[in-house]
């Protein structure tokens, strides 16, 4: 079995831009700038990784709607790897997202007091707008043995 799976959290380096294909196929290409994990030693600053991400159809359509740049995003998608030659023969390759499903991060006016990236109130089926912290607090400990579990 093989599995290609990403799931990135961070924010917009652009305002999306909505582009159509000649089979009138809905696409933004766009950046997410994502923080690693770790601090570096010699700056003692933050390391940002730059991910390129297309996402199509109607994921690219609520992009361009509702994510401006600076807008925090969480994107689950695959890896895809283009190769091609250039001009000079070089042998060249893209590694980017393609996204599958966007969801919002956390809202911009928890951050800075600024406007959050949240649609109209008749547009929210299906997205949820709580932060990370928020998804995890109804969990609860399972009480009982592991005999009980269904996996």
């Amino acid at each position: 079995m093989n599995i290609n799976k990403v799931i990135l959290m961070g924010r917009l380096t652009a305002d999306p831009e909505l582009k159509t294909s000649a089979n009138n196929v809905s696409i933004v290409q766009f950046t997410v700038a994502v923080n690693r994990r770790y601090v570096s030693k010699e700056s003692n600053e933050r390391q940002v990784d730059f991910i390129d991400c297309t996402a199509f159809n109607r994921n690219a359509e609520f992009l361009s709607k509702y994510f401006r740049k600076g807008s925090s995003i969480i994107v689950f998608g695959n890896i895809q790897v283009d190769q091609w030659k250039d001009k000079e023969g070089h042998n060249r390759r893209t590694t980017r997202v393609i996204v599958d499903e966007l969801q919002f991060g956390e809202s911009k006016n928890r951050d800075s007091g600024s406007a959050s990236a949240v649609p109209a109130s008749g547009d929210r089926e299906g997205f949820s707008n709580a932060s990370n912290s928020d998804f995890f607090s109804d969990i609860k400990d399972v009480d009982g043995n592991d005999a009980e579990l269904p996996f």
